[in-house]
């Protein structure tokens, strides 16, 4: 059984034989997998997974699938430009004072916000097509208080952490903000968690791709796609986990 994908505060889609199943890891489910060998997660295609022997993590060149959207900075990278819908430029914080700029199609904003695990966001601006929209984002990535990325141990080192709120309206009130978001992943943190790549433990929650899982008393951030491509077995390997320093109590 191999972990093929994930959906952000769901669970995990694995697949065996060629059939492709879902594994609930919302909060107060109970997982009990180890870890066996990672290799290329393959693809699904028609609701059937097709296997891949390559050793390339979590998928090899020829399952990748990279959007080139993404690398967009209003020059199309496509054959034919196709974004023709509104896009959304907006600006995500991430605790405690790391501020975003990205860009988004406008009916997706706050489930691409969630995705990301942004603390607190705002709409800024809107644009009839992406082209224009990218060339805003390009604009405001440049500047020293923006960055147009944010990796996952940057946000896994804010979990438990105050937003700076004064830093963060600061920057906000230049852009006279169409909406406001504040997200609140429901799980309280009294220590920031452990990051382990681990599929065992109570889920507490998700944050993003991240997955919380409490085990032994301490709470682990596991990243959610560092787990794709793993095969899942029965047996949960007894090791030693890193601690976190509330697991020793007083």
């Amino acid at each position: 059984m191999q972990v093929v994908g994930y959906e952000s505060g769901e669970g995990l889609h694995v697949a065996s034989g060629g059939a492709v199943e879902f594994v609930e890891a919302t909060p107060g489910t109970e997982l009990a997998f180890g870890l066996g060998d990672r290799r290329c997660a393959g693809t699904v295609h028609d609701g059937r997974h097709i296997a891949c022997d390559a050793a390339d993590v979590p998928y090899c060149d020829a399952h990748s699938h990279v959007w080139v959207c993404a690398r967009c900075t209003g020059t199309c990278l496509k054959d034919e430009m196709d974004c023709h819908e509104e896009h959304a430029v907006y600006l995500a914080g991430f605790a405690p004072d790391v501020w975003k700029v990205g860009v988004t199609r406008l009916w997706r904003l706050e489930t691409r916000l969630r995705e990301q695990g942004a603390d607190r966001a705002v709409h800024i601006r809107t644009y009839p097509d992406g082209r224009v929209a990218r060339e805003v984002e390009a604009e405001l990535a440049a500047r020293d208080d923006l960055v147009d990325r944010v990796r996952v141990p940057t946000k896994i080192a804010g979990f438990g952490r105050d937003v700076d709120r004064a830093g963060w309206e600061q920057l906000v009130d230049a852009f006279d903000p169409i909406e406001r978001f504040v997200f609140d992943d429901g799980v309280t943190l009294e220590d920031r968690p452990v990051t382990e790549t681990m599929a065992a433990g109570t889920v507490r929650g998700w944050k993003g791709r991240v997955l919380l899982l409490a085990r032994g008393g301490s709470t682990y951030a596991v990243d959610a796609r560092e787990l794709v491509g793993y095969e899942l077995t029965e047996a949960v390997p007894d090791r030693e986990l890193q601690s976190s320093l509330g697991a020793f109590g007083e």
